[in-house]
């Protein structure tokens, strides 16, 4: 029988594909948001690299500074509301927060668009990290509702939403920069499609969201089918403290590499601006390939804490070599396998795995674990802006190269207690 609730969710998931492109829009034009933001210097802006001066050089990095220190405002706003949101979605029904969630996007884009100046932009973008908190507090409770025997499924989906949403905006971008059109155009696009998505989510049906303590704990459980059982009690200093700095960690990775892909790029592997974009569209196929076949992975083949394992230690080697060797080619190879292993869900499969050390309780524990995640996002732009001004955009790689090792040995550290506390010999 058809699920009534699927053009509901086929809602949902533009909202998040939306999102994908709401997520790295900031980074994909910030030159021309940097001229935006700084106009006594915006001529500098249309200057051949080659031909600035150290001072002027100097005067670009941190006017770029200033967008970076805009993206610490999503961070931000997403911390204020997130466990706000949540409870009232539990309140008054996951409808109102779907659409709101919209249109705070919508605002977001359009007052980043007409900000003269990065304070201004940073409200703005404070805005955009509530919109985040919003849908999420709103869609993934309503997708676990709507397909109450594949919850786990259904909540992934977002993440190829949010990819593929990744994927199409440079391309996007490439044909606005061919036909030399007002880079603004890719914001509105995204306005567009939000505004109408949400008249159509207030006419669409939603499940009963007051569901029963019982179906509740049923729900919570979902995300822990099939897992092993437990042989030995769980620590939360040891294991859970681990799982909490790795919330961060594989957030901080992926999210360095989605900010500054593109400058670092054209600034350090001296490719072109269409070139930039094209590295970080292999960026966003790389997550999209990734999610996909992390799934049939996970499904059947390999338990997700081997993944939580591997993952973070590829990307750490990628960064390594991203800065030993910053060439044009590197950036493109090297945008596809950042962009497989940093942002094709291991953060999600962290989630997963922490549920299956703490299945009673995870509550609590999940909610440290998104606030962990949302503190990297508002604290990783400023270490971009710091580390690109004073050592220079290079060092970045390295920086996150040297976090997602951090990640690395965090989670050899579950692992090893992972077999351990499941009996798991071989």
């Amino acid at each position: 029988m058809k699920n009534r609730y699927l053009g509901t969710s086929i809602c949902l998931y533009i909202n998040y594909f939306v999102h994908g492109m709401g997520a790295i829009i900031l980074g994909l034009n910030i030159d021309y948001l940097a001229a935006q933001f700084n106009p006594d210097i915006a001529y500098l802006f249309n200057i051949a690299q080659d031909a600035l001066t150290p001072e002027q050089t100097d005067l670009i990095g941190k006017a770029k500074k200033s967008v970076y220190d805009v993206m610490m405002g999503l961070g931000v706003g997403r911390l204020l509301v997130l466990f706000v949101m949540g409870t009232l979605s539990d309140k008054y029904g996951r409808k109102p927060f779907i659409a709101l969630g919209g249109l705070f996007y919508i605002g977001f884009l359009v007052g980043i668009l007409v900000s003269p100046s990065f304070e201004i932009a940073f409200m703005f973008a404070v805005l955009g990290g509530i919109a985040n908190s919003t849908l999420d507090a709103g869609t993934y409770p309503a997708l676990m509702e709507a397909f109450p025997k594949s919850p786990g499924s259904a909540s992934i989906l977002t993440k190829a939403a949010i990819a593929a949403g990744q994927s199409v905006l440079p391309i996007i971008m490439g044909i606005i920069m061919a036909s030399e059109g007002y880079y603004g155009w890719s914001f509105i696009l995204c306005c567009i499609i939000l505004a109408l998505n949400a008249l159509v989510v207030l006419k669409m049906p939603f499940p009963n969201h007051k569901i029963t303590p019982e179906q509740e704990e049923k729900d919570l459980q979902t995300i822990t089918e099939e897992a092993p059982t437990l042989k030995h009690k769980s620590n939360f200093w040891i294991e859970g403290i681990c799982f909490i700095v790795i919330g961060f960690t594989s957030t901080a990775t992926f999210y360095l590499v989605s900010s500054c892909l593109k400058d670092f790029s054209q600034t350090v592997a001296g490719m072109d601006s269409a070139g930039a974009v094209k590295a970080f569209s292999s960026y966003g196929l790389g997550t999209l390939a990734s999610v996909f076949l992390t799934s049939i992975l996970v499904k059947s083949l390999i338990k997700p804490v081997y993944i939580v394992v591997v993952y973070p230690l590829l990307s750490m080697l990628m960064l390594i070599v991203l800065y030993l060797n910053p060439s044009p080619t590197m950036c493109i190879v090297g945008g596809f396998v950042l962009g497989f292993t940093a942002a094709g869900g291991v953060l999600q499969l962290a989630l997963t795995t922490m549920a299956e050390f703490f299945p009673s309780g995870k509550g609590k524990v999940l909610g440290i674990f998104f606030t962990s995640s949302s503190v990297a996002t508002t604290v990783i732009p400023f270490l971009i802006g710091w580390i690109s001004t004073n050592f220079g955009l290079r060092y970045i790689m390295l920086s996150d190269a040297i976090i997602a090792g951090l990640g690395t040995l965090l989670a050899v550290i579950v692992l090893m207690r992972y077999r351990i506390i499941f009996n798991i010999n071989k």
